[in-house]
């Protein structure tokens, strides 16, 4: 038993290190969705769709909840905003604000 255990602890010890160089976070996540009509990242380029990458997060958390209350009218924006709590919408309006553009 106890060689068992050290070939157990010898194999650990040789596996290499595992780094993630990144968190991604819920907001990161969330906004993956966002990207299908929006472009990566949210740098569309072209059509009436505006890219979300360097908008200002104030005004864009202010629309997302609004599209979510029914005070503000969209085709596809207050169906995908439904299953967001204001809280997330707003975290996700400030990491688009953080991209560049």
């Amino acid at each position: 038993m106890k060689l068992k255990g050290l070939f157990v602890l010898a194999a650990l010890v040789a596996l290499p290190a595992v780094s993630h160089s990144k968190t991604i976070t819920n907001a990161e996540m969330s906004a993956t969705t966002c990207f299908s009509c929006h472009g990566p990242e949210g740098k569309y380029v072209g059509g009436t769709i505006p890219p979300l990458a360097g908008y200002p997060a104030s005004v864009m958390a202010t629309q997302l909840i609004a599209y979510k209350n029914g005070t503000r009218a969209g085709t596809m924006m207050p169906r995908h905003v439904k299953g967001y709590t204001d809280q997330e919408l707003t975290d996700i309006a400030n990491y688009f604000g953080t991209l560049k553009p």
